[in-house]
């Protein structure tokens, strides 16, 4: 066996470091019967109109971005299949869930009460969670054509969850209310320690950063 044979053998054999392409969502198309309410609508919600291009009567797009989303909908002709309603849990993750029904509904929106539940698959409860945990806090409205949005609230993320290196806020709101859980929380830390911390900005750091990540947070 010669020695070219050798290494190609052994360069078969071992597996090759594999990059992971980044895949970022980055739209979903959302059936609609009539352009122009759906229009009316997402605008009167406040989202950011995109784009609303029209190359004749058989093709047009309308792009609208909700606040804060890296994800944008779209609808208009030529767009999708789908039965125009058919759209069911389509996912708004919220901070503050009370805070985002108060506002949709301020701005036309038929949005439920909040409600809870004490598990996945467990029946809803009313109100929000008495303590507040991610994930178990939500919220439901429909757009004029019945697709179905859901409200999640969210302000710890499970490990994995998110990349540990990045560190996000997509809203001055969404960032206020992380500073008032680190403030919260570093509260309770000078307590325990029974001095204050030259440091907070350090701790408020940490705290901010692991929370996002789904990290245990300093105590």
């Amino acid at each position: 066996m010669s020695s070219t044979e050798v290494r190609s053998k052994t360069a078969a054999a071992t597996p090759k470091a594999q990059r992971v392409v980044d895949l970022k969502l980055e739209v979903v198309a959302i059936p609609v019967a009539d352009v122009e309410r759906a229009k009316r609508f997402y605008g009167g919600l406040g989202w950011r109109l995109d784009a609303d291009f029209a190359v004749g009567n058989e093709f047009r797009v309308v792009q609208f971005t909700p606040p804060g989303s890296p994800c944008s909908i779209h609808f208009g002709t030529g767009i999708t299949a789908a039965v125009p309603g058919s759209a069911r849990g389509l996912y708004l993750v919220v901070s503050d869930i009370e805070a985002a029904r108060t506002e949709l509904v301020g701005r036309g929106a038929d949005v439920s009460e909040v409600f809870h539940r004490a598990g996945p698959g467990k029946p809803p409860l009313s109100g929000p969670d008495p303590a507040r945990r991610s994930y178990v806090s939500f919220a439901t409205f429909s757009d004029p054509d019945g697709n179905g949005w859901l409200l999640q609230e969210i302000t710890v993320r499970l490990p994995g969850r998110v990349d540990a290196d990045d560190t996000t806020f997509t809203s001055a709101t969404e960032l206020a209310s992380a500073l008032r859980r680190a403030a919260a929380a570093h509260g309770e830390h000078e307590t325990r320690t029974g001095q204050h911390d030259e440091n907070w900005p350090d701790w408020y750091a940490a705290y901010m950063v692991a929370e996002q990540a789904g990290k245990p947070l300093p105590s």
